[in-house]
């Protein structure tokens, strides 16, 4: 397979013939902006002799940026105490298992709850309701 990018022109040809190719293949070659976004040319505005400088600046800031952050971030035990991490004491494998137990063993207990609550009257007649909030009328 042949590279048409590559000039195989031999050097041997005549000078004329030499500046057409070179013609031909500078009119072909990718425009700046083409190569800033493959990430051959830099995309900046400093200056060639300090581009590594700027570089490395910029790298170093991100990094620094990331040690501040992972300073900051909280620790397991409150991400838990918050409600953003489960507390199950439970293999990761099993979590999603565990949860789908705990909301089951939930509603079976609020089931129950409901079934074994005391009716309206029973609650009027020890006097925690009053006759006109009887959820009932």
């Amino acid at each position: 397979m042949v590279n048409s990018d590559i000039d195989e022109t031999s050097l041997a040809i005549s000078p004329i013939e030499r500046r057409n190719s070179l013609e031909k293949h500078l009119l072909t070659r990718p425009d700046p902006h083409d190569l800033k976004e493959r990430h051959i040319l830099l995309d900046t505005t400093v200056a060639p002799s300090l581009q590594a400088a700027h570089q490395e600046l910029a790298r170093q800031r991100t990094s620094d940026s990331l040690k501040k952050n992972l300073e900051r971030r909280p620790d397991r035990d409150e991400l838990v105490e918050r409600n953003i991490l489960p507390s199950l004491g439970t293999a990761p494998a099993l979590q999603a298992n565990a949860l789908e137990l705990e909301k089951h063993m939930r509603a079976d207990s609020l089931e129950h709850k409901i079934q074994n609550r005391p009716q309206p009257e029973d609650l009027i007649s020890q006097g925690i309701l009053a006759e006109d909030e009887d959820p009932r009328a």
